[in-house]
């Protein structure tokens, strides 16, 4: 990830503000200053945003592409000749959880704040929403491997905890010894393999669950597989971090950048304007793969940003998840654009 001495930009207006506050400070924020006007947007006063796992059939329709294929009513299609599935009431509690990674690449941010802050702010957010409605949440949280699993529970306690987890990260790894001295050499952090955790979220979530996917998903290839996979039992979310300088590179001059995950560095001449434009290609056809994967998976993406405010970002994404949802009726969504 590419460190630089590009200004720090003020915060946006009606960000959820980070500033390093510990845990309980930053709970405390989000309860008394978004809580209310968030919990509202998603759960309404009737029907819940998201979907719980009712039993009780309500009523039976035409099968819609990417509707769950275990809910056909074969009596029906034999009758009708039209596949038909079943629908269900469906229940108000519901179990979430946030598969967070926070490998090397997440701890970056080139204005006020970094991806971390954003994504621990997002998780606050959303547990606490649904905390307060009885609802359970759980976490698996990822650096270099899954090193911490916090089982589904409500409360505000569990969420602070939670918290509170994301931040006090395991130390890395000592291996051997420096030449004539008793200092551990840390050991070389490895490159994100978005797919371990995707994989042992399978084993974990028995019951099915609400699902985000925390990341920036830079990542190894070979996660793909195990989100669409995951989507197939759970209603999976995609939450994306990115930062404005992962599109696009200023003119800066001449600047070293270092990967925050393989400690590579080079020397980069930012102010080269052929060198931008391939820069920006090249995130564009990331952004347009990532945007496929997300689509073949059938799964949500919501986009969050360093420089956007975090709030007025989810609630666009609540109002297109419901829009959407009134345009297709019970059929999952495909994906709902968070920027206006």
């Amino acid at each position: 990830m590419p460190t630089s001495s590009a200004p720090s930009p003020e915060p946006a207006a009606g960000a959820v503000p980070a500033g390093g506050a510990g845990p309980e400070q930053l709970l405390r924020r989000i309860e008394l200053t978004v809580l209310r006007r968030l919990d509202g947007q998603l759960h309404g006063d009737y029907r819940s945003l998201f979907r719980g796992a009712g039993l009780d059939l309500a009523d039976l329709r035409e099968y819609q592409f990417a509707d769950d294929v275990r809910r056909i009513d074969w009596n029906v299609t034999a009758r009708l000749q039209v596949p038909h599935v079943r629908e269900y009431h469906e229940d108000r509690e519901l179990t979430a959880w946030f598969l967070c990674d926070l490998s090397g690449s997440v701890d970056f941010g080139s204005g006020a704040q970094r991806k971390l802050e954003v994504a621990s702010e997002f998780t606050a957010l959303m547990a606490r929403v649904l905390t307060a409605r009885g609802n359970r949440v759980g976490a698996m949280l990822y650096g270099t491997q899954v090193d911490t699993v916090l089982p589904a529970r409500s409360g505000r306690r569990h969420v602070l905890h939670l918290l509170r987890s994301m931040t006090r990260r395991p130390p890395l790894r000592l291996v051997g010894k420096e030449a004539g001295e008793g200092v551990g050499k840390a050991e070389r952090p490895r490159q994100t393999e978005l797919g371990v955790l995707l994989r042992a979220a399978q084993g974990v979530l028995r019951r099915r669950s609400l699902v985000f996917v925390v990341s920036d998903f830079i990542s190894e290839p070979g996660w793909e597989r195990p989100l669409a996979q995951l989507a197939q039992r759970h209603e999976v979310v995609a939450v994306r971090l990115h930062d404005p300088l992962e599109r696009q590179l200023p003119d800066l001059g001449l600047l070293l950048m270092q990967d925050a995950e393989s400690g590579e560095q080079l020397y980069v001449d930012t102010g080269d304007a052929r060198l931008r434009a391939r820069f920006a290609a090249a995130a564009a056809r990331r952004d347009e793969a990532l945007g496929a994967a997300f689509a073949q998976a059938g799964v949500d993406a919501l986009e969050l940003s360093t420089a956007e405010p975090l709030l007025d970002t989810v609630l666009r994404f609540a109002d297109a998840r419901k829009r959407r949802g009134r345009s297709s009726g019970s059929a999952p969504l495909r994906r709902a654009e968070a920027r206006s």
